[in-house]
């Protein structure tokens, strides 16, 4: 071991070593892995070691067929055998809303270029795998690229290669301490102390205490796991072919072949948690012993599924801890505050997802960002509210009773909530609100007619259909009240404020009094952010965006501070609603005599509204004329009620964002997480309109610069009109073109007001034109489509302008 490193790898897992592989391989050779014992010793040498193409975030699916891709080629270049088993794998449904969700991921498979998956009948299932009962199956989805592998050797295969590369490994050598310097990090272990720039903590059942040492609390904690391992079965022995990977995902089991047995894995329903605090030093091979009682009901349901398990005994049981977070996906990325600090942890498919996690990591690290858009694993999806030590064990413990449970788009799950709440969240609640969460925060879906309604869980249209065209219709001929605690707020003043705004920001900034659209880009060109600026006048700037992104935001902000810049994060201390709606200015103006009602659109000020001094900006998402208006949180409820008053014989009606997606997508208006990624460009998105072009030097200008005089995107956002069949596109079904693939969807809903199912979608831009004609799938089921003008509701913008 050498006294000075690039980077150190804490965690002699796969994941640390897919890590170091692919930082050797992507061409820093200067790097270590340090294990406190020997490689494997964790959850990695425990693994069941099956490989699957389903993940419901396509963005990680896709990492995972990279994965799939890689085990062959660090198999070849290491000379470890990672003992493949390509089986092909079933995944099963048992009900319909099952069968029409696996119908569903099929055709996502498809938008993401993954071709070799294809649905199967019962008989099909049953055919595929001989020694299944198809009792109660209704179909199925098969995929080509799954099976299993040899945890043990893809580990030391990740590993020799690494080494191959020039990268070296110790073994047998906890690390005891971290320390910060001002050259990056010094690594205090039982051989002695290194000092490197980068240290990433791919530490999994440690990942808590390597954590801990940078002053870091990860919401992580480990959960134990069964599978057995049967004896000899006579009709697996008989068979002239291996069985496949199959998930049942009504019985919470997975099956593989094992030998001339099987290998049955459980998720069942009554968790344990095992060591949350991270597990002791000196544990590594150890199982805890196994639970049958606790598992009994999922037991009963795969010996159902296989019968021949009932003529058998267990040879073999396992019951080991993995590492998950509160959503089951990695946490993976840079600290904020903790330079050279990097996360791979949580990652509770390792071989499965490892491959990709490492790939990122290190293209992050040393390119500065991962080509594919990771945020559904980026660490800085969480902020401090989810290091509470029962929110993760709610949390945790939901996902993992979860793992093979159907989730609906429109299901809102109770852990870990309510955590934080506006002010005037009891008050919204009595008035019938039902709540959804962001980053910790409850916002507003829709107000509720009475007490005891329920929406029912669905992938089509729901139960609050009809509430949500009421307040639809409420904003548009009338005025609405909608609570936006819910979005971000960043205070930014001092003498460089304005000059670092110029810089970070791609948009010309706002004038005095002005606010702005403001698109945000990387180094490369691609979005960071679909922001708001507003210009008070007084020296102090405000950045609005999505309340969920903002520990990711102000990460960014952070990595691109000037020392003469002041920025603080105003999100719950400021709060606000937006009055919308042709009646919007009534309200307002009944509540002031400052000027308020003559704010240009787009304008912005101080005013008194009736007892409290706020922040007002005339905008609005819904498309209408409107006004968002900012005050303290001790103000909320009184300005509520306010406001509430002052609209009472005008109608006016409180409404949520699922009203507002509706009102959204009439106006063609993209939202992040959808239409705006990181894995997008302005030119793709339409947000190349707001970019100033001729100020000076900004982040990102040279690569904005080479996509605007090149050839352009090869494929753009395009408004569709969908053929109405009582559900909408939410997102990643496939669009077709005469049987060929010509894009995405981005998001979809329906839009009320005129009375159509809308979708945005990414689209080969030769299809981009309104008038070509497509189709599209929803719920599995192909519509037809045609693009159509953008803002089919009020293109002109008259009403948001009025």
């Amino acid at each position: 071991m050498k006294s000075h490193y690039r980077a150190v790898v804490i965690g002699g897992g796969v994941v640390g070593a897919s890590v170091l592989y692919h930082l050797a391989k992507f061409g820093w050779t200067d790097v270590c892995l340090i294990e406190r014992k020997i490689l494997t010793a964790g959850s990695s040498w425990h693994a069941a070691g099956g490989f699957h193409a389903l993940n419901a975030d396509p963005n990680i699916a896709s990492l995972q067929a990279y994965t799939i891709d890689l085990l062959s080629e660090i198999e070849k270049e290491s000379g470890q055998s990672v003992g493949m088993h390509m089986t092909g794998g079933l995944s099963l449904a048992g009900t319909p809303d099952r069968w029409e969700w696996l119908q569903s991921a099929y055709r996502t498979f498809q938008s993401i270029g993954i071709e070799d998956v294809r649905l199967v009948t019962p008989e099909e299932a049953a055919a595929l795998c001989p020694i299944m009962s198809p009792h109660d199956i209704l179909g199925g989805m098969w995929a080509d690229r799954e099976g299993y592998i040899d945890t043990t050797g893809t580990v030391h295969a990740y590993a020799g290669a690494a080494k191959k590369r020039g990268a070296d490994i110790v073994e047998n050598n906890r690390v005891l301490e971290l320390h910060q310097t001002a050259d990056g990090w010094k690594v205090v272990t039982e051989k002695g102390t290194v000092t490197c720039e980068h240290v990433v903590n791919a530490a999994g059942l440690w990942a808590k205490q390597v954590g801990r040492m940078a002053g870091i609390e990860l919401p992580v904690s480990p959960l134990n796991h069964h599978y057995l391992i049967s004896d000899t079965i006579p009709e697996v022995a008989a068979l002239d072919r291996e069985l496949p990977l199959v998930v049942d995902l009504e019985g919470f089991t997975y099956m593989r072949q094992d030998q001339k047995g099987i290998l049955l894995g459980i998720y069942e329903i009554d968790r344990d948690h095992w060591m949350m605090d991270g597990a002791p030093w000196e544990y590594g091979f150890e199982l805890q012993k196994e639970d049958p009682d606790r598992i009994e009901r999922e037991l009963t349901l795969g010996f159902q599924r296989y019968p021949a398990l009932q003529e058998v005994g267990v040879k073999t049981w396992v019951n080991g801890a993995f590492t998950f977070s509160p959503d089951g996906n990695p946490l993976m990325g840079p600290v904020r505050g903790k330079r050279g600090y990097w996360c791979a942890c949580a990652v509770m498919a390792g071989f499965l997802q490892g491959g990709g996690v490492g790939k990122s990591l290190a293209e992050w690290m040393i390119r500065g960002e991962p080509e594919a858009d990771v945020f559904g694993m980026d660490v800085a999806r969480y902020g401090d509210f989810a290091g509470n030590k029962r929110f993760i064990k709610e949390t945790t413990g939901q996902f993992y009773t979860r793992r093979f449970v159907m989730t609906y788009p429109n299901e809102q799950l109770p852990a870990g909530r309510p955590l934080k709440m506006a002010p005037a969240h009891s008050e919204m609640t009595a008035a019938g609100c039902r709540w959804g969460a962001s980053y910790g925060l409850e916002v507003p879906l829709y107000f509720a007619p009475s007490e005891d309604f329920a929406e029912k869980p669905t992938l089509k249209r729901s139960n609050a259909f009809d509430i949500v065209a009421g307040e639809c219709k409420a904003v548009r001929g009338g005025v609405g009240l909608l609570d936006i605690s819910g979005f971000s707020r960043f205070e930014v003043s001092g003498d460089g404020a304005e000059a670092w705004l110029d810089r970070v920001m791609a948009s010309k900034l706002p004038a005095p009094g002005r606010a702005r659209l403001a698109p945000m880009l990387s180094e490369t060109g691609k979005l960071k952010g679909d922001l708001t600026l507003f210009n008070w006048g007084d020296g102090t700037w405000w950045i609005m965006g999505s309340y969920y992104l903002r520990e990711w935001h102000m990460r960014w902000f952070h990595d691109h501070m000037d020392p003469d810049v002041i920025l603080r994060d105003i999100s719950d201390a400021t709060v606000g609603f937006a009055l919308s709606g042709p009646n919007a200015r009534k309200v307002i103006e009944r509540l002031t005599d400052g000027p308020v009602g003559t704010l240009p659109f787009m304008g912005c000020g101080s005013f008194d509204i009736g007892l409290y001094r706020c922040k007002v900006g005339r905008l609005s998402v819904s498309g209408e004329l409107g006004y968002e208006i900012h005050c303290a949180a001790a103000e909320h409820i009184g300005l509520r009620c306010a406001l509430l008053e002052a609209g009472a014989d005008l109608g006016i009606c409180e409404y949520g964002f699922n009203a507002l997606l509706s009102l959204r997508l009439e106006k063609s208006f993209g939202i992040w997480s959808a239409e705006f990624t990181q894995g997008y460009t302005p030119a793709q998105t339409g947000m190349d309109r707001w970019i100033d072009w001729d100020k000076g030097d900004f982040v990102g200008r040279q690569a904005a610069l080479a996509e605007r005089d090149g050839a352009g995107p090869a494929q753009v956002v395009a408004m569709l009109e969908v053929e109405d069949a009582g559900a909408d596109a939410s997102g990643f079904e496939p669009i077709w073109q005469n049987g060929r693939r010509v894009g995405f969807v981005t998001s979809g809903g329906y839009g009320h007001t005129v009375g159509k199912s809308l979708a945005l979608a990414m689209v080969d831009r030769d299809m981009a034109s309104p008038g070509t004609e497509l189709s599209v799938h929803i719920v599995g089921q192909e519509r037809k489509a045609k693009v159509i003008p953008v803002s089919p509701y009020d293109p002109e913008g008259k009403a948001m302008r009025a």
